[in-house]
């Protein structure tokens, strides 16, 4: 039962730049934490040094002029490369990984949680989605979990965590305020116990739209990329306006179609998330894009190679968008501003061109009206795999 839950302690499942944020703050709060990782090296280094010698001590060392201004992960803080130990001594567990890595994670944490005695609630602040190739279809990681674990659904809960934060603004106690989605009971739990214990750093809302909250807090990234090719040009200071706006009707669009709801995107998760993310040079996604037009060569893979080296951690929106490009051609979907991003990324062309990309995007959109006219509403409502923009019309 719920109820039989401990709340004393909790498992981070990958010790990158977002689960070292999550485990400075629940150290700071007393928390027990386990900080899963499979290298027995590395966590003996994070044991030894209460540093993460991989991801974010070399970035906070930059903010705070020095490593001997970072703090230190609490004593509570126990690195181990034991995955059973952490799925049988912790209720809850959460999930700091990309979400390319997701399926290979939860074919070993499946029997786990199988054999476990009692239940386990699986935290996601997982950024992403993914596309099987059979049928591309696009896929949340809460859904993801759940037709992976669809025969041992009743040994686990789900609460997906959604923004806006960056992990380093969580590692030094910055404050932030979070989405957190699921089921009401669990969420308000998670909520209560593990993310509103100091509330001058950290306090939530809740959401039930757990589909949305995911949608959201993916396709962000997306946007993040275009917005940091975008600063990079000669475009003006009021396009970055028509990039955010635009960007919420195909957010939207996509979150109703992927089962989520409209409001989710007038939440945190929503416009908070897509703010600071395709705003901030602390973004991962931001920075990508900023990099990607300065560095580029014509030649997308060799470009996004030399990014990736600049960057500590893995950018969310280059592979969130070759899975949604699949799914708006399997749609027919119109969707101008993803188009033009995994076109950007994906496709060679000459840097030159990439200006007249992104105008196109934003100034020749097919749309010609900002409002959903009342029969949209509803036929958005009856049919919302089926009521949207095409992009070639059946006379085409």
């Amino acid at each position: 039962m719920i109820s039989d839950f401990d709340i004393t302690k909790v498992a981070i499942i990958g010790p990158g730049r977002l689960g070292t944020s999550f485990a400075y703050k629940l150290g700071r709060d007393k928390k027990r934490v386990n900080l899963y990782y499979h290298d027995a090296e590395t966590c003996r280094a994070i044991n030894r040094d209460h540093l993460n010698p991989l991801h974010l001590t070399k970035d906070l060392a930059e903010r705070l002029s020095g490593l001997d201004n970072v703090p230190r992960l609490s004593s509570n803080v126990y690195a181990t490369n034991d995955l059973e130990y952490v799925v049988e001594n912790n209720d809850f567990i959460i999930l700091a990984v990309t979400m390319n890595r997701l399926t290979e994670l939860l074919n070993y944490l499946k029997p786990l949680i199988d054999k476990k005695a009692g239940y386990t609630c699986l935290i996601s602040p997982i950024k992403g989605l993914v596309s099987d190739e059979i049928h591309k279809e696009l896929v949340t990681p809460s859904q993801m979990i759940n037709y992976s674990f669809a025969n041992i659904r009743h040994k686990y809960e789900i609460v997906c965590i959604g923004g806006p934060f960056f992990d380093i603004d969580l590692a030094l106690g910055n404050p932030i305020c979070l989405t957190v989605a699921g089921k009401k009971k669990i969420a308000n739990m998670v909520r209560e116990h593990f993310l509103k214990f100091n509330r001058r750093e950290l306090n939530t809302y809740y959401n039930f739209d757990i589909v949305g909250v995911e949608a959201c807090g993916a396709l962000k990234n997306i946007v993040a990329n275009i917005k940091g090719v975008a600063d990079s040009l000669d475009l003006g200071h009021s396009i970055p306006g028509t990039i955010f706006a635009r960007a919420g009707v195909e957010i939207r669009s996509l979150s109703r179609i992927l089962g989520g709801h409209f409001q989710a995107f007038h939440s945190q998760a929503g416009v908070g998330d897509l703010y600071v993310t395709m705003s901030s040079i602390v973004s991962k996604n931001y920075r990508y894009g900023k990099y990607f037009y300065e560095l580029y060569t014509g030649n997308p893979i060799e470009t996004n190679l030399r990014v990736l080296e600049r960057i500590d951690g893995m950018p969310e929106g280059p592979n969130t968008i070759k899975n949604v490009h699949k799914y708006l051609e399997k749609k027919n979907m119109y969707s101008p501003l993803f188009s033009c991003a995994y076109r950007l990324l994906n496709e060679p062309a000459d840097k030159n061109k990439i200006k007249d990309m992104i105008i196109h995007a934003c100034q020749y959109d097919k749309r010609t009206k900002e409002y959903i006219g009342p029969l949209s509403r509803i036929m958005y409502r009856l049919f919302p795999n089926h009521w949207y923009r095409r992009d070639k019309e059946f006379f085409s």
